[in-house]
């Protein structure tokens, strides 16, 4: 996909990750870069520092993203990046309370949904557009000590994978997210976690492997080339690969 002159929307672009991304986006010449987030200083910040529009957005409510998407469309012009990059980290396992599982779900999963459900209709009338979906590594393999992430990762890859098969012969290009460990907030004081055994690696590089994989409409973004050997692996040989993941268990479970 060419961004320049793109209206392209990134959620989470307060900080981290998103705040890379926007920033990417307007140095790669979109047209306009709406900066969303539930941190409306955050956003403001971000648009001022790539020239772009702020906008406060609460990704676990399908009424917020179906109004940012209606009023963009209507006030500035035809969405044709969606970048769905918000999202929470959850702790602990199947003891986790139901309000936690509940809201990650709603983060990491459903405002992907939700975003897709109101960004589709207009792209396909359109005859094209672009859909970038930030999930995890522990979408492909797993997180040590977090079952909530683990889990809503994994649902958040097969989603993007649902819609690159679903909506690719309706010109939708789809790619999907999916770093080890980022400096970001989620990260801080965690610079040692199983996350981190490839290195933390900086927002910007993972902003400009997001910008790489949507000009070559490459579905699968892996900052962490790491991660590729991993999935592998784990494809080969499951049973080895759980073992494996066993091992990292005992040593970084009580961290």
């Amino acid at each position: 996909m060419e961004i320049t002159g793109q209206i392209a929307v990134v959620t989470g672009a307060a900080s981290g990750i998103g705040r890379a991304l926007a920033l990417r986006l307007a140095r790669a010449g979109a047209k306009h870069v709406i900066c969303a987030d539930i941190n409306n200083v955050g956003a403001d910040e971000t648009a001022s520092a790539c020239g772009g529009i702020a906008y406060r957005l609460d990704v676990s409510k399908e009424a917020d993203i179906a109004a940012l998407i209606a009023h963009i469309e209507t006030t500035v012009g035809p969405i044709g990046l969606f970048c769905s990059n918000a999202g929470i980290m959850v702790k602990g396992g199947a003891e986790a309370p139901n309000a936690d599982w509940q809201k990650i779900w709603e983060i990491n999963v459903m405002s992907h949904v939700w975003a897709a459900r109101h960004m589709l209709p207009r792209m396909i009338a359109r005859k094209g557009g672009y859909i970038l979906n930030t999930a995890s590594a522990a979408g492909l393999l797993s997180q040590i000590g977090a079952a909530p992430y683990s889990v809503s990762k994994h649902a958040a890859v097969g989603f993007a994978e649902w819609l690159a098969l679903t909506h690719g012969d309706d010109g939708i290009g789809v790619s999907v997210l999916c770093p080890q460990a980022v400096r970001s907030e989620m990260t801080r004081g965690k610079e040692t976690s199983v996350a981190a055994l490839d290195g933390l690696l900086e927002p910007e590089i993972v902003a400009d492997a997001c910008i790489d994989a949507i000009k070559q409409e490459r579905f699968l973004v892996l900052p962490h080339p790491e991660v590729l050997g991993y999935f592998q692996n784990k494809a080969d040989d499951y049973a080895r690969w759980i073992g494996g993941m066993r091992k990292l268990n005992r040593k970084f479970r009580k961290t």
